[in-house]
């Protein structure tokens, strides 16, 4: 019997808002001491009550709108109850009756798309850390803003799972709602997996593989999940609804809790938060600041850069920020560079947050056409564009100083070709040449760089040897 696949996933965004979502505490923890980001709000002291963050209101609507959804005018806050030993309150602030994001969709680079159900606004637990035989609580991550984005069941291959997730990465931080840094945690895939008959009306029984932080563990925990509720099924076992636990390590999956249901958390209007009544004026001015997002480059460029280039460039939304301030006639050859030259060093992620301008870059190109520049000179300009010492010079200037500029005039070429001619030691390949022997054409115009220290223009030296030699 073969069986389909269905999986949902649910995404959990840390919003990028100075402060928490409820307290004026730094929200950004990223090498900081455990429980020194937190507040009387934090560990929940009796009277304590929670403040908005507006901020967090702003960022999920430029979030919603970059997945295509609907931006709800009112929403409000719910309590969700459950004990966590890193949850002081006893609940989480969260939103299910009125989310803030409605319905919409995630389309994948294959055209494919992928509906999107609601998200909503909450904050976040805390974070335990496990040691053999105790566990210690850090509370810096409590009431980080989250939006927690639930997709449909839409998604039947462990592939669409894989790239589902990497485009939503990339519209968030395209919208600048997160900073997208999956090692600590501010993107967490929780995935919902389930197997049926191919002729069965029913969805299977679905289990939950919980804070997956990488593209390929989601793709591998699907893949396992499939294979593993597929042989149960096989088996005339029973697939049990639970929430299970990933290792990359092992490479597989192991159960960790029955799954509850929504019932189970006892979910009630939160009392110390009122309403959220957003007017269309401020939803609209909020919307309108959304920027290109990664399906509109790919309709801008996508004659013009590779789509291979183009997937690995989108990955990087400073590297395609800067190609739409770039002469489109030159956004080929810089982004060439971008991908073979600047991602392949070692500094990359460094000099990302520092990028040539749109002028140098544009010059570079124009020089490269021109073939002042090697294909070789200019890869060196272009990395030489990044040195701190270089910063304000044009790329002309940084080209002259490095003697990288080639030489062009077809006078002055002649003439060196002329000596190089009149030695002794290049006659016997001269004979060859014109005896047949293409491949001694090298020879020659390696003679003339060498004769030029490098300045002459290979292609149109070969060009004056060709004639001189007819």
């Amino acid at each position: 019997m073969k069986y389909i696949p269905t999986i949902g996933i649910e995404c959990h965004v840390q919003l990028c808002t100075k402060t928490k979502l409820f307290s004026e505490v730094d929200n950004d923890a990223r090498g900081k001491e455990p429980n020194s980001c937190v507040s009387p709000v934090d560990y929940a002291l009796p009277g304590m009550l929670p403040r908005l963050n507006g901020e967090a209101i702003r960022l999920a609507i430029l979030a919603g709108r970059a997945m295509n959804c609907e931006i709800n005018n009112n929403s409000r806050f719910d309590r969700k109850h459950y004990f966590y030993p890193d949850s002081p309150k006893g609940y989480q602030i969260t939103q299910y009756y009125a989310p803030i994001i409605g319905s919409g969709y995630v389309e994948l680079p294959s055209g494919t798309r992928i509906k999107i159900e609601h998200a909503h606004l909450e904050g976040d637990a805390g974070k335990l850390t496990h040691f053999d035989s105790y566990s210690l609580v850090d509370l810096n991550r409590v009431d980080t803003p989250l939006i927690e984005i639930v997709s449909m069941p839409d998604i039947h291959s462990a592939k669409d799972a894989h790239d589902y997730c990497k485009e939503l990465w990339r519209l968030m931080r395209y919208a600048g709602v997160t900073y997208g840094d999956l090692y600590n945690g501010n993107m967490r895939f929780d995935v919902n997996t389930s197997v049926a008959p191919e002729d069965s009306k029913k969805l299977g029984t679905r289990t939950e593989v919980k804070n997956l932080n990488s593209f390929r563990s989601v793709e591998r925990a699907v893949e396992y999940e499939i294979a593993r509720q597929t042989k149960l099924l096989e088996a005339g076992e029973k697939v049990i609804q639970e929430t299970r636990g990933w290792s990359d390590a092992t490479g597989k999956t192991t159960g960790q809790r029955s799954k509850e249901e929504a019932k189970d958390y006892r979910y009630m209007p939160e009392p110390d938060l009122p309403p959220i009544h957003l007017t269309e004026e401020f939803v609209e001015a909020e919307s309108s600041k959304l920027p290109m997002m990664p399906a509109d480059y790919r309709t801008k460029f996508g004659g013009i850069i590779a789509n291979d280039t183009m997937e690995v460039l989108l990955d990087y939304p400073e590297l395609m920020f800067k190609l739409n301030e770039i002469d489109e006639k030159n956004v080929k050859s810089i982004s060439n560079l971008f991908a073979s030259v600047l991602l392949a060093e070692e500094k990359s992620a460094e000099y990302l947050n520092d990028l040539p301008s749109a002028k140098q870059l544009n010059d570079l190109a124009q020089m490269n056409e021109k073939k002042e520049l090697s294909s070789t000179a200019a890869k060196e300009v272009f990395l030489r564009l990044f040195d701190p010492q270089m910063r304000g010079k044009d790329t002309r200037s940084i080209a002259k100083e490095l003697g990288l500029i080639q030489e062009n005039d077809l006078d002055a070429l002649g003439a060196i070709v002329d000596t190089v001619l009149a030695k002794p030691e290049t006659k016997k390949a001269q004979d060859d040449f014109r005896a047949g022997e293409e491949k001694v054409i090298g020879f020659l115009v390696g003679q003339v760089m060498k004769e030029s220290h490098g300045k002459a223009n290979p292609s149109a030296v070969q060009e004056i040897l060709r004639k001189k030699l007819a």
